[in-house]
């Protein structure tokens, strides 16, 4: 167990690695100049080249990339260009509302998957499974840009039922949850569903059921347990994707988290600010790919049995 843990710790600091050079790379591609969008296009070349050194862009791209790795090995992410304060200071600010909202979209995100996989897989080829199918089918296949206002027009400005944006009012968060977590329950049902056919197949689900044991705990104590594992996995990996997606969510219901913080770094041509987000949602999926991958082998011991 502690070699699979010294591995899957030394593989975690390569990718992390990885991600801070592309993430540094990929941002420097950005189209635009951040000096054109502080000083405007007419600001003469004097004023420029000054604002350029003070920033210090003048430096060759590999300095200001070994710069950059230091500073994030110290846990420094830089000033950002717009705002002058400290981009970790900015991202602290507004990660909990990103996190609040990656987690109640998970939520609700099982909350609807579950009784839906397990319905689509008890009640396998009927009418209910092919409801149960179609509704995740319709929840992965809808872009949440699309589902987004469609959800304001109807419960915000049609029925009045729930605020249109913002985070102050006390069920703001109810329409940007279901935009953001609707792929992920469509997903992760199919993911039940799929799990529990199989395991239901299985002979020690049919002694269960010989024995006498009802069918409520042979679906919930055995065959859902079993078929837990990939659920789970998905679930982790898919913390990620929660919070990449909340670009789309966070701007279409101005929500005060990381991911309209990054539009605002993509406008502003904001190099260390948006280096910051997205390096952030970068090691959310590094963290949560190997906490799941730890969690897999804890429920599984066969995943780490080795010398």
């Amino acid at each position: 167990m502690w070699r699979y843990l010294l591995l899957r710790l030394a593989s975690a600091v390569v990718t992390v690695l990885g991600v801070v050079t592309l993430v540094f790379l990929l941002v420097h591609l950005v189209p635009g100049d951040p000096v054109d969008v502080m000083l405007g296009e007419s600001a003469r070349p004097t004023e420029r080249a000054a604002l350029r050194a003070a920033l210090g862009l003048d430096r060759p791209l590999g300095v200001q990339w070994l710069d950059y790795v230091g500073g994030v090995l110290q846990l420094d992410l830089g000033m950002s260009l717009h705002a002058r304060r400290p981009v970790a200071s900015l991202i602290a600010e507004r990660l909990p509302a990103t996190v609040i909202l990656a987690a109640t979209a998970l939520g609700i995100a099982l909350a609807f998957a579950l009784p839906l996989g397990v319905l689509a897989a008890v009640r396998r080829n009927s009418i209910w499974d092919r409801l149960a199918v179609g509704a995740a089918l319709v929840g992965i296949a809808v872009p949440s840009f699309w589902l987004g206002p469609v959800l304001i027009l109807v419960f915000s400005l049609g029925l009045g039922w729930l605020p249109v944006t913002g985070a102050d009012e006390p069920f703001a968060i109810v329409l940007p949850a279901i935009t953001l977590g609707a792929a992920l329950a469509g997903l992760l049902a199919r993911m039940v569903r799929t799990g529990l056919c199989e395991v239901l197949a299985q002979d020690y689900i049919r002694t269960a059921r010989a024995k006498g044991l009802g069918e409520g705990a042979v679906i919930w104590r055995h065959a859902l347990a079993n078929a837990a594992l990939p659920v789970a996995t998905i679930a982790g990996l898919q913390l990620g994707g929660l919070l990449a997606g909340a670009v789309v969510t966070e701007t279409v219901f101005a929500w005060p988290g990381i991911g309209s913080l990054t539009v605002a770094a993509i406008e502003r041509r904001d190099y260390p600010l948006l280096q910051g987000c997205v390096l952030l949602v970068g090691l959310v999926y590094v963290v949560a790919n190997a906490l799941t991958d730890l969690a897999c082998a804890a429920l599984d011991p066969r995943l780490h049995s080795g010398p």
